[in-house]
């Protein structure tokens, strides 16, 4: 373990990934997602970008991940606060892989390092001399991360995906939506990405976890449709059971009732879910309709009346705004809770209080908030040291103190357009 200075926890707490070097070869979310959350808890992570270069054309070409250029732009270079916000905890680095000469010093760097995170397609880092068998050579004890859109094998494979394609692909599109509808991205969020992300973070853990029981790496093969599957839940096993297709079911489940969303009297939405019997008949109660437990009390019978049902809790809610209606299922222990804007989440409280909207200044550009790091640990916090970095901001340390280049060495390695 290793202590760090960072804004809200003190100096002296350690992390539980320090001691970790992981080099982050990946592009756009979840790759480097997964690096990010190893940063967040203490692990050295390198992000190795393409060096800015001339085209064909002689036309300049930006080097850095585009996710650079990804979303609202700031006063730094045009990094975007999708940027900032995502490779928080980095350094970065430029290295040509394409070339022998940049091949060649990731090897060096892999000899050094713990974990290498990459989402190429299936055999690109082959073809440049960098696949797992070259590179468990230089290092067996390396964990290597890879993150495509369908995995390292299958008919698939060397399909390119995106979040919104494993949304579509993994069955969650197929359900979002309204009835008889258009399906719609969930959230429209890179929701598939995080989730790969996580996913690819939980498979370098467990993958260290065995290496430093036995000395031996592995490679950890995460697909953005499977990570979208994984989270469906009984859909495979009643279609396998019944034949079952579950269709888009709108703001509420074929399951439960009443779980939804439901309009308010100030035109705000909230969320209620009834999932048992119990939870029904406090919301009854704090309806002040006895009379509608007396007659659906039981699931079933709110399931073949569910119209009905809705519309008598659709009326409440109208009835008052939805502070009020909140208030009194709080009180009455209904589970609810509003459906926040971004605006709403900066004003409550509780975001607040679990510190998940976090401040960061940054002097050319002001000040930046992101959100918190997850989860909470009590003994081993984890924490923002820094947010998105400069391209190449980290050429000196990484190829001067790490590989013992000079500084005439590492100019040469940049007029030479490797670095």
């Amino acid at each position: 373990m290793t202590t760090e200075r960072a804004a809200g926890v003190p100096s002296a707490t350690p992390t539980a990934l320090g001691g970790l070097r992981v080099l982050d070869a990946a592009t756009f979310i979840a790759g480097p997602y997964a690096a990010s959350i190893l940063g967040e808890f203490g692990a050295e992570v390198i992000k190795i970008e393409q060096p800015a270069r001339k085209g064909k054309d002689g036309v300049g070409q930006p080097g850095g991940d585009p996710w650079r250029r990804y979303g609202t732009p700031t006063g730094r270079d045009n990094a975007s606060l999708a940027w900032l916000t995502e490779a928080r905890n980095k350094k970065s680095i430029t290295l040509n892989l394409r070339e022998a000469a940049g091949a060649e010093l990731l090897k060096r760097l892999v000899a050094q390092s713990d974990v290498l995170v990459e989402n190429f397609r299936p055999g690109t880092l082959e073809r440049w001399g960098l696949g797992w068998d070259v590179l468990s050579a230089v290092n067996p004890r390396l964990v290597m991360l890879r993150v495509t859109g369908y995995g390292q094998t299958g008919p698939y494979k060397d399909r390119p995906g995106f979040a919104r394609i494993g949304h579509a692909v993994g069955g969650l599109t197929y359900l979002a939506g309204l009835p008889g509808h258009i399906p719609v991205t969930p959230g429209s969020t890179s929701l598939g990405d995080y989730m790969t992300g996580m996913y690819g973070a939980i498979g370098v853990l467990t993958a260290l976890r065995h290496r430093d029981a036995t000395g031996q790496g592995q490679v950890v093969d995460a697909a953005l449709y499977e990570s979208v599957f994984r989270v469906l839940d009984e859909l495979a096993p009643a279609y396998a059971a019944k034949g079952t297709v579950r269709e888009p079911e709108g703001t509420g489940t074929l399951n439960a009732c009443p779980h939804g969303h439901f309009p308010c009297g100030d035109g705000k939405f909230l969320s209620i879910a009834c999932t048992t019997d119990k939870m029904f008949e406090r919301l009854t109660q704090v309806m002040e309709r006895p009379d509608l437990f007396d007659a659906y009390g039981d699931q079933a019978e709110r399931l073949k009346n569910r119209d009905r049902v809705i519309e008598e809790v659709t009326a409440w809610c109208q009835s008052m705004p939805r502070d009020a209606v909140i208030e009194k299922c709080v009180a009455g222990q209904v589970p609810a809770g509003p459906i926040n804007s971004i605006a709403d989440i900066f004003a409550d409280p509780h975001f607040e209080a679990r510190e998940q909207l976090v401040p960061v200044t940054e002097p050319d550009i002001g000040e930046v908030v992101i959100p918190g790091v997850i989860p909470k640990l009590s003994e081993t916090p984890g924490r923002i040291r820094n947010l998105g970095p400069a391209l190449g901001n980290a050429n000196d340390e990484v190829y001067g103190d790490i590989l013992g280049f000079g500084a005439d060495e590492i100019l040469d390695l940049k007029a030479k357009g490797i670095i």
